[in-house]
């Protein structure tokens, strides 16, 4: 099947402008691609300044941006997962929904939340879901999730053949768009399909370069820094389903999650204090 990912120039607080932007790439791909995935906070922007601030622009999910996705996506057949923010009572939530012809799959909430933009104001969440779908199995992390190895494990572990990535990468994190995307995809053998923003909102300037990963690490489609793009490829879920490698059976295989020793891990999930102040 087909896979694209958009790379779009968000306005912050202009929230209709922004959703026409998402649902135009939507239409965009609907005769190539059965799966679009959109940026971080695509259709409210991202660097506010207070959860006063923010509060206008969130929204309940279900709720208006999600409704027009979902209608969208039952006119052309597609998938896609779009950022918001999420209205949840009086607390928010960085979120990315999960759509599909039938309507809403699901959302996700970010679970590690740098000191910046609305990030500052959120709530984190605490579920890394995975969504069977005709599709196969996604998960969704966002942005500076991709930093903690542990969330994509999970999500592979939890059966993840695709996971999506919205992002809104500034400038001083372009190193994960270098190193990280292709090491995520390549130790897991999943399809990393990240879709960072370009542009600037107040003094943020964001980095691009989204692109689409396969399970050896390799870019099947990438692009610049600076311009809106949409990238489409072609990927096999099945390969997302070989966790082995096996050059020479019985001389030369490596059986990446078969492998795995969990008992040697413990540390990974013990509190302890942080290294530095």
């Amino acid at each position: 099947m087909r896979v694209a990912v958009a790379q779009i120039d968000p306005k912050l607080a202009e929230k209709e402008r922004n959703l026409d932007e998402c649902l135009a790439r939507l239409d965009a791909v609907a005769a190539g691609a059965e799966l679009l995935v959109l940026p971080e906070c695509a259709i409210p922007g991202y660097m506010f300044e207070s959860a006063e601030e923010a509060l206008p622009y969130a929204e309940e999910i279900p709720g208006p941006s999600t409704e027009a996705l979902a209608a969208a996506c039952g006119r052309i057949g597609a998938h896609v997962v779009c950022g918001l923010i999420e209205r949840d009572g009086d607390r928010l939530h960085n979120a990315a929904v999960l759509l599909g012809p039938d309507g809403l799959l699901g959302a996700y909430r970010k679970t590690h939340l740098p000191f910046l933009g609305v990030d500052r104001f959120v709530v984190p969440g605490d579920e890394l879901p995975v969504w069977d779908t005709p599709l196969g199995r996604i998960g969704i992390e966002i942005c500076y999730d991709l930093r903690f190895p542990e969330v994509t494990r999970t999500l592979a572990l939890g059966g993840a053949d695709i996971v999506c990535h919205p992002t809104n990468f500034p400038t001083a994190a372009q190193v994960q768009t270098e190193l990280i995307t292709v090491a995520r995809a390549a130790e897991n053998r999943i399809f990393l399909l990240t879709a960072n923003r370009c542009g600037r909102e107040r003094w943020a300037e964001f980095c691009g370069r989204s692109q689409i990963v396969d399970t050896t690490g390799v870019r099947l489609a990438e692009t610049d820094a600076t311009s809106e793009a949409l990238l489409v490829a072609e990927i096999d879920v099945a390969r997302a389903r070989e966790k082995s490698i096996v050059p020479a059976p019985g001389e030369y295989e490596m059986h990446l999650f078969g492998h795995r020793r969990p008992g040697l891990y413990s540390s990974l999930v013990e509190e302890t204090q942080s290294v530095t102040t």
